[in-house]
């Protein structure tokens, strides 16, 4: 039990960091005077209160992380930290005289920490602008991952960072050190990504949004969370130029934030722009969005440039995992939304913001089932599997195929349990899809024109957990269920 104890001072630490986060919508609300400035006070004093007891009290187990340790820790946060996340919007709704359940808000804070973009919350327009404000700003602290960020501050507090960031990060970030010092990694990533969100952020004024709807609306884009402070999306602006400025980010947020640093670092952008899974990435994106233009118009749906304008920004916002909308895409030609749903589960890079299998994965299955149908030739042959130039390893191969079938195993169980609560199968199935996906607006009652609300408590738990699940890639979270997993 005691080997939990440096784990839960680092938590504690991490709640602290949340709590301090919390002034932003506190400042927010007292400069607009949007009325729920109390509510966020009484978080932020609840939150700092938490963390520092339970940091105080864990002070003097300080030592290095373990594997283990590392696994725990991004386990208890991302379950414990939106317990605190969701207080600001629970209680200045309950301010408001907009009482909402506690299954509600924690659904809704672990919606914007794993950067889902599903929501539970109706009439946002009509909500504080504080509120909105912390909803959008979670998913970016999510972006890229809360426990990344403190990576950076962890050697500081007398903790190394490595066994962390191994846990938290995604793909073959695990295995390549950018920089010698884990430290240095993670601030090159967060530099990365706070000079994108920096970017998009003025492209998104400089466009016509003012400037709390751009700061807003960059949270929801470089994190690929799509959770946005109006009912209709981003279709709230009507404006092309916006869509085409937000389809690009959304491209540039779902490739690897790795090549980005290292191109940066070394000067050579030809090393990211020769990266197999970024160059499958982009196609499959741009590629995808000229082919569901190409049906919108054969369709008669819309008139050609129409077509174009709301195909591309449909397939880039729903297969990155994003979840903007401008348009009901349950009403075009059947084939579409279940084509993005598709491709939401796996068009995303590994090391980007986005959710879902991730293309480097995809990319192993294909060369490895290639390599199987070329034994059958020729079963005496040498054929390593080869990504780019690089060979990969067997033990990579066997743990995309373990993460393959848990995934898979994931999505058949828990749409299964929707079913059971009478849900019908397009809605069950796709809420699933979407939640482990982390990618928000679904099919059926969960699609593009609903909300999660339509879903009663049981049915918003199940989507809950397959957040959070698709967040910590399941292997994480399996390993924690595991009775070997807790012995010396």
């Amino acid at each position: 039990m005691r080997d939990v104890f440096p784990v839960l001072r680092v938590l504690g630490v991490l709640i602290v960091c949340l709590g301090w986060a919390m002034g932003l919508p506190a400042l927010v609300s007292w400069h607009w005077q949007d009325g729920v400035l109390e509510a966020h006070l009484a978080a932020l004093s609840l939150t700092l209160l938490a963390g520092s007891v339970l940091w105080r009290a864990m002070r003097r187990h300080k030592r290095e992380l373990q594997p283990r340790h590392g696994v725990m820790l991004v386990a208890l946060a991302w379950l414990l930290l939106p317990l605190f996340a969701a207080l600001p919007v629970l209680l200045a709704c309950i301010q408001i005289d907009r009482p909402l359940s506690f299954t509600h808000a924690y659904f809704e804070a672990v919606s914007g920490l794993t950067t889902t973009g599903g929501t539970v919350l109706t009439r946002l327009d009509m909500l504080p602008l504080s509120v909105n404000f912390w909803r959008t700003f979670l998913q970016w602290v999510g972006g890229m991952g809360i426990l990344i960020l403190a990576v950076a501050v962890l050697p500081l507090l007398g903790v190394g960072g490595s066994q962390l960031f191994k846990a938290e990060a995604a793909g073959p970030i695990k295995d390549n050190k950018l920089t010698p010092r884990m430290a240095q990694t993670a601030k090159g990533l967060w530099g990365v990504y706070a000079t994108l969100s920096i970017a998009c952020a003025l492209a998104f004024w400089a466009g016509g949004m003012t400037p709390m709807d751009a700061l807003m609306h960059m949270f929801a884009t470089v994190s690929l969370g799509g959770l946005s402070p109006h009912d209709a999306s981003f279709g709230y602006f009507d404006s092309p130029l916006l869509e085409m400025t937000a389809a690009l980010f959304m491209l540039f947020a779902s490739c690897n934030f790795a090549l980005y640093f290292t191109a940066v670092r070394k000067g050579r952008w030809s090393v990211a722009l020769s990266d197999p899974e970024l160059r499958a990435t982009l196609g499959v994106l741009v590629g995808g969005g000229l082919l569901a233009a190409l049906l919108l118009w054969i369709k008669g749906v819309y008139a050609p440039l129409d077509a174009l304008r709301h195909g591309l920004f449909h397939v880039i916002s729903v297969a990155t995992t994003t979840g903007f909308i401008t348009q009901d895409y349950l009403l075009w030609p059947v084939f579409l939304p279940v084509f993005m749903l598709m491709l939401s589960g796996f068009a995303t890079s590994a090391g980007s913001t986005g959710g879902g299998i991730k293309m480097v994965r995809v990319l192993i299955l294909l060369q490895q089932a290639r390599r199987e149908i070329r034994r059958l030739a020729h079963p005496r042959a040498v054929q390593p599997v080869r990504l780019g130039q690089a060979v990969v390893d067997t033990p990579v191969i066997f743990a995309v195929l373990a993460f393959m079938l848990v995934y898979g195993a994931t999505v058949i169980v828990l749409s299964m349990v929707l079913m059971l609560t009478d849900l019908d199968p397009v809605t069950a199935f796709s809420a699933v899809i979407a939640s482990v996906n982390c990618m928000g607006p679904g099919l059926g009652a969960v699609g593009p024109a609903s909300s999660f609300a339509v879903l009663n408590d049981f049915q918003i738990w199940v989507c809950t957990i397959a957040m959070l699940m698709g967040r910590l890639e399941m292997l994480s979270f399996m390993a924690l269920l595991m009775p070997s997993f807790w012995k010396n």
